[in-house]
This record gives C-alpha cells, sequence and structure tokens, in this order.
C-alpha cells in the first residue's frame, strides 16, 4: 500500500487526494513523501526491541538447572544463576526462559488419599 501511495503522489496527484482516497490522514501521507524523499525507500525501519539479558547457553543452564531439582522456585534458580555466572537476572526471566524450555508451573491435584482398604478392595 505504501508503494501505490508514493506511485500515486510521483503520478503527479496531490497529497489530500491520495489521503482521501485511501482513506489515511494527511498528516501520515505527507510523512510518508517526506520519508520516500529522504531515504529513497517506502518501507519502515522496524523496532529493534530490548536486549536479552542471557545468551542461549546460560537459557539452557537455567532450564537444566531447574529440571535437577524441581522443587526450586524460580528465585531461588535465580540466585542460583547469580552464584554461578555472576549475572543478576530477575525472577520474570527466569520464569520466562524456564517457558520457553518446555517447563510450566502446575498445581498438584487435590484428592483424598488411598488407604490400605481401598487397595484392597480395587485389586480384587
Amino acid at each position: 500500500m505504501r508503494g501505490q501511495i508514493i506511485g500515486k503522489i510521483e503520478e503527479g496527484r496531490k497529497i489530500t487526494d491520495v489521503a482521501r482516497e485511501f482513506d489515511i490522514a494527511h498528516s501520515v501521507i505527507s510523512r510518508l513523501w517526506k520519508s520516500f524523499k529522504t531515504t529513497g525507500m517506502c518501507s519502515r525501519w522496524h523496532g529493534r526491541g530490548c536486549v536479552r539479558s542471557t545468551t542461549p547457553a546460560e537459557d539452557r543452564y537455567i532450564v537444566l538447572s531447574a529440571k535437577r531439582n524441581s522443587r526450586t522456585t524460580a528465585q531461588q534458580v535465580a540466585n542460583q544463576f547469580l552464584a554461578a555466572s555472576g549475572k543478576q537476572i530477575f525472577r520474570k526471566t527466569v520464569a520466562r526462559r524456564l517457558r520457553g524450555g518446555g517447563l510450566y508451573a502446575r498445581r498438584p491435584v487435590v484428592c483424598v488419599p488411598l488407604t490400605r482398604q481401598h487397595r484392597n478392595a480395587r485389586l480384587q
């Protein structure tokens, strides 16, 4: 669509007419045209996002340490990671890395413990 807008303006049409035709604000078309004139491209730059605080190897270490002791909390894993690498990470970061590694927090099933009588009745 950006290419079509630029094409219409290059044909000699007014920015207001192009804006009306595509049902887009006049200021958006003006900015697109101005950007195209300066850079020669009509594609926009995508954001870079936040820099990851851990490397893929460190992610594997976090998942491995959680698998070794499944009863540890994310905060405890973060503390172990700090002791091992000297790099501090947040509890939420650990939780995200564990989710990425296929580990999810689940509550244990609450059920009535079976007695010997239950077991004997089931086996007969």
